[in-house]
């Protein structure tokens, strides 16, 4: 039997709901929120429309997208603090700040 490929989607909901987090809403966007954070989630690729507005956002892409779409956060600049998780098909991933880059493994 070949090795199982977790969505980014289903990874980024477990991986939230595993920190405490409730999470609402369907799709490639939901709502994680634990006390006073709500943070909204994107399931991102190259071709994702960055938002050009918000509070607290994460995004959620495949391991080998994560650094390119933190370079285009970067580059871009967004009035919004953010994150990015880039997990791999096991369900593993890895938390890239803006200002730390890969600093955070699980």
């Amino acid at each position: 039997m070949g090795a199982v490929s977790i969505p980014p989607t289903e990874a980024a909901r477990s991986i939230f709901t595993d920190l405490g987090y409730t999470v609402s809403g369907s799709g490639r966007e939901f709502s994680a929120e634990r006390k006073w954070r709500v943070v909204a989630v994107t399931a991102a690729d190259e071709s994702t429309e960055l938002p050009e507005s918000g509070d607290l956002r994460c995004f959620v892409a495949r391991t080998d997208t994560a650094h390119d779409l933190r370079e285009r956060l970067l580059a871009t600049k967004p009035d919004y603090d953010w994150a990015v998780i880039g997990v791999d098909g096991a369900g593993d991933y890895e938390v890239l700040h803006p200002s730390l880059g890969p600093a955070l493994v699980a």
